[in-house]
This record gives structure tokens, sequence and C-alpha cells, in this order.
């Protein structure tokens, strides 16, 4: 993902008109208590996770991990930021110069898509190089991300560039084509 773009300048808080996707920034292990602090106040958010098999000595269970720890996205007018700054637990936005960094809708939507449908997402170290493509069938149509192979697989990485983290979900190579 990177910052949205209007005529090749990133868009500030002052720039976007109707409501944008922005990433807020929580105490350590803050992010679920935060999320359901926005969903009692009505605040469309997201909070990415993805479930996986803890064992300890005497049981194993199936636990769920936020992908982006620290982090979670909120759907908002700029106007209405106090309201998800006054939340305990929320420390401030992502901002680049001063101004709330938005997230590209499509990449966050697309990325919704494929949580609710099931797709197994695992977090990846960040990346910047490598074959870019985007994805055109399936519940991550739109998404853009880097294709790298992993053993037999192939995976896309989605890499959100204004918190610097990366996730990756397996996808079939004839879902994507090459980005120029």
């Amino acid at each position: 993902m990177t910052l949205v773009q209007a005529n090749g300048v990133a868009e500030g808080a002052g720039a976007s008109l109707g409501p944008a996707w922005y990433a807020a920034y929580t105490h350590a292990r803050h992010e679920k208590k935060v999320a359901q602090q926005l969903k009692d106040r009505g605040i469309e958010h997201f909070l990415p996770v993805y479930s996986s098999m803890r064992r300890w000595k005497d049981r194993r269970k199936q636990i769920d991990l936020v992908l982006f720890p620290g982090y979670v996205f909120v759907h908002l007018h700029m106007a209405e930021r106090l309201r998800v700054l006054e939340l305990p637990g929320v420390v401030r936005f992502v901002c680049f110069n001063g101004q709330p960094a938005v997230l590209p809708g499509s990449d966050v939507q697309a990325l919704r898509n494929g949580l609710a449908h099931g797709l197994r997402a695992e977090t990846h170290p960040y990346l910047t190089i490598g074959r870019r493509v985007k994805v055109t069938h399936g519940p991550l149509s739109g998404a853009q991300g880097i294709l790298v192979r992993f053993k037999t697989n192939w995976r896309l990485v989605i890499a959100i560039d204004a918190i610097m983290r990366s996730v990756c979900v397996e996808i079939d190579e004839a879902d994507v084509a090459p980005v120029f």
C-alpha cells in the first residue's frame, strides 16, 4: 500500500473531502481493546487478525493474533479524529509532515475481503523490492503487492508503506498481472 496520491502529491488531512482510511497507533497489546471501543462508538474500523495454533505442555489452543501489532485502521473524516484520539489506548495517528497519512481504500478493502473469505494471512518482513503485481481475480482483486515464491507456492506480499509492515497471503499465479 502506498499513500493515496492526487496529481502526484500525497493527500493530507485537509486534502480529503470524504472519509478516508488512517492508521491509528496504539499502546502495546491494546489493539483489540481499542477496536472494541471504536465499535462501541460506531466508528468504522478494521483490525486484521490471523489464527495461530499455540501449544503448551498441557494443551493446544487456536488464538487470534493481530497482523499489524500496534495499529488499528479507522475510516473517518479528519474532522472526527478527536473521537479516536481520546480513546484510552490510542497514542496518535501515523503522520507524514505533520499530516495524518491516508491509506489507499482499495488496498484496505481488498485485505478485508480476503480475510473475510478465509484467506490465510501471516506477517512478513517489510519488502520494497520485487516483482510488483496486481491481483485480477478473487477476493483480493485490485490489491497490489510483491509476488514471492515460497517452496512450491506463490505468495503475495502486501506492504503498508505508512507503517512499514507487510502481510503475505497464498495466491495462485494465474490471479495476478504484472504492474508496469
